[in-house]
């Protein structure tokens, strides 16, 4: 947990220091901030696996390295453009499939550990909620753009003309999150891993 902490607060630096748009920047890593405080709240009475602390961090480098450049301008989405002859900036494209395929098991951690659900609804609960998220933050990414911060509404959606971009968005979270429920699920078939049910 200290390394990854580490390893993301010098990336979270570091994307402050060479930011192409300060307004946008606060305003992407404002769920960072909120992410942040969840998992220093609930360290000292819960602590997650090694593994879901580093999908944590991963997903969370992703979307700061994002918010540096806006999603829309991000230098990475560039490359995978001009190399794979995309029509346009995918990067965003690539950190809403992360939400769900980098979350779902994080999720399901805690459910299955920490809340103690059932087996049976900690696999299909994180692939529900990424759904019902990612429409939460579609709206939320709406509001922000269209009524509170008109100004910085364009680079903050990183649209960049598609008009499906919300929906897109959406249904990327979801396929990540029945990928990597699906894949964790067969590993667990496969090495005949047993997991207590609750009921």
């Amino acid at each position: 947990m200290q390394l990854f902490a580490i390893v993301f607060l010098g990336i979270w630096g570091s994307t402050l220091i060479g930011t192409t748009d300060m307004a946008n920047w606060i305003l992407e890593n404002t769920l960072t901030v909120l992410f942040s405080i969840f998992l220093i709240v609930t360290y000292k009475r819960y602590q997650f696996s090694d593994l879901t602390y580093l999908l944590f961090c991963i997903y969370l480098c992703l979307h700061v390295y994002g918010a540096k450049y806006t999603y829309a301008e991000n230098p990475f989405g560039y490359w995978l453009q001009d190399a794979m002859d995309f029509e346009r900036n995918h990067y965003d494209r690539i950190v809403h499939f992360g939400f769900g395929f980098l979350l779902a098991y994080p999720m399901r951690e805690m459910f299955l550990k920490w809340i103690k659900f059932p087996r049976w609804v900690s696999w299909a609960l994180p692939i529900e909620i990424t759904l019902s998220v990612s429409g939460l933050y579609e709206l939320i990414e709406w509001a922000v753009a269209d009524i509170l911060f008109t100004e910085q509404g364009a680079a903050y959606l990183g649209t960049q003309g598609d008009i499906w971009d919300a929906q897109k968005d959406m249904f990327l979270a979801t396929l990540g999150a029945i990928i990597a429920t699906t894949v964790v699920s067969s590993l667990k078939e496969i090495f005949n891993i047993k997991e207590e049910d609750k009921n």
